[in-house]
């Protein structure tokens, strides 16, 4: 694109795009002929598919609120730097700690470092974003999307008490948030998976699948679908709500 060019795309940041359901949202969005900013801890992956990655991608620990204060000022450069307007955020990245074994941490055992580090990516995060982005996102009439659990309602097998609690917490921040961002055009609404099938599945998750009314494990592809409904003109009408993308597992 030529220096000074306006790009009418429309235009979505997203955090954890380097994997699992990130990476298939990406594709999904590229495919429909976005542009897609992505945010990681990592480096943008020289084998990934779609177009002007590199130029779109920004290393940033979210971790670190510092750090994220530096991203929200660098996608804003971005944005400027060829007018584009800024249709949507996925809230995306989270981490899920285990223990030396892998095992999940539990309420007791949870060391409390890694408390305020889980909530500061799963939850601290989000609103940080969405604060900074807030004039962006309500110029475009835009949309936000905060990834959450099926564990925000239930202990699992396998997810921490700090990474539940944290989801839990994103839930009730969209529903608030839907209420605050409402009235400024932006449209707030959370996803909750269930089990999806990526590269980082937890050991003995297959074993859950009989409790899954449609018996298998949901694909990337699949939430991927979901959010992209969820910043189309599709769901104009729908904020506030938590779509659960889980085979019947929640009922």
């Amino acid at each position: 694109m030529a220096d000074g060019a306006k790009d009418e795309r429309r235009t979505l940041v997203l955090t954890g795009a380097s994997r699992g359901i990130g990476h298939a949202t990406v594709k999904r969005f590229s495919r429909e002929g976005w542009r897609v900013i992505t945010c990681s801890r990592q480096d943008f992956a020289e084998n990934c598919p779609w177009p002007a990655g590199p130029e779109d991608h920004i290393r940033v620990d979210l971790s670190d609120p510092e750090d994220v204060g530096f991203a929200v000022s660098e996608i804003r450069r971005r944005l400027e730097a060829n007018g584009s307007r800024l249709d949507a955020l996925v809230n995306n990245a989270g981490i899920s700690p285990k223990d030396d074994k892998g095992a999940r941490l539990d309420s007791i055992a949870t060391p409390m470092h890694v408390w305020r580090d889980v909530f500061q990516v799963n939850f601290f995060a989000p609103i940080m974003l969405a604060r900074g982005l807030h004039r962006e996102l309500a110029n475009a009439q835009g949309s936000i999307v905060n990834v959450t659990s099926i564990v925000g309602s239930r202990v699992h097998p396998f997810a921490g008490t700090a990474y539940a609690t944290s989801k839990a917490a994103l839930n009730s921040l969209t529903r608030e948030m839907a209420a605050d961002f409402g009235p400024h055009g932006i449209r707030v609404n959370a996803i909750a998976p269930g089990e999806i099938e990526t590269a980082i599945l937890s050991p003995g998750t297959e074993k859950m699948i009989d409790d899954i009314p449609l018996r298998r494990l949901g694909q990337t592809a699949e939430v991927a679908d979901v959010i992209y409904f969820l910043c189309s003109k599709q769901s104009s009408y729908v904020t506030g709500a938590e779509l659960h993308i889980n085979g019947g597992q929640h009922v």
